[in-house]
């Protein structure tokens, strides 16, 4: 009896210390390619979604991926280190790079596709903690602010 005690003793002790070191400095967001996909596909709003096939989305996402690689917010295999301050990146540049990339293969799309796929994987990457707040969105002391306009 007294052995399971000390064994529950130091697991709650370790899962203390884990919780604790994992507020502190959470884990870094890992970036599935075909989850974000398969995310971005049934999240697209409908409008968008009836003039794309998946396969649509699928060439825009990988422009956009290219786009992220080339600001240099995306390495790939984790084998490059990333920017070392906060990278700002404008969905306005994001999407020109877009159109000219899909126009340059032979698959050109309205402005407002490209906008909206864009807009849906940034909501997928907000939500698994992959992108902070838009640049002008954050206190003095460099947290967040919640839902000041």
């Amino acid at each position: 009896m007294l052995a399971v005690g000390i064994v529950v003793a130091i697991a709650a002790v370790l899962v203390v210390r884990e919780a604790g070191r994992i507020a502190k400095d959470p884990p870094p967001a890992l970036f599935d390619v075909d989850e974000a996909y398969e995310w971005v596909v049934q999240h697209l709003p409908d409008a968008v979604a009836s003039t794309l096939t998946p396969d649509d989305v699928r060439r825009i996402l990988e422009f956009q991926l290219e786009f992220f690689q080339r600001k240099g917010v995306a390495a790939g295999n984790g084998s490059k280190s990333g920017p070392t301050g906060p990278v700002v990146v404008g969905e306005a540049e994001a999407v020109a790079f877009i159109l000219e990339r899909t126009a340059a293969t032979g698959e050109p799309y309205l402005p407002e596709q490209v906008h909206a796929v864009i807009e849906t994987q940034l909501t997928y990457l907000r939500s698994i903690g992959a992108v902070g707040p838009a640049a002008g969105r954050r206190r003095p002391d460099g947290r967040p602010k919640d839902d000041e306009p």
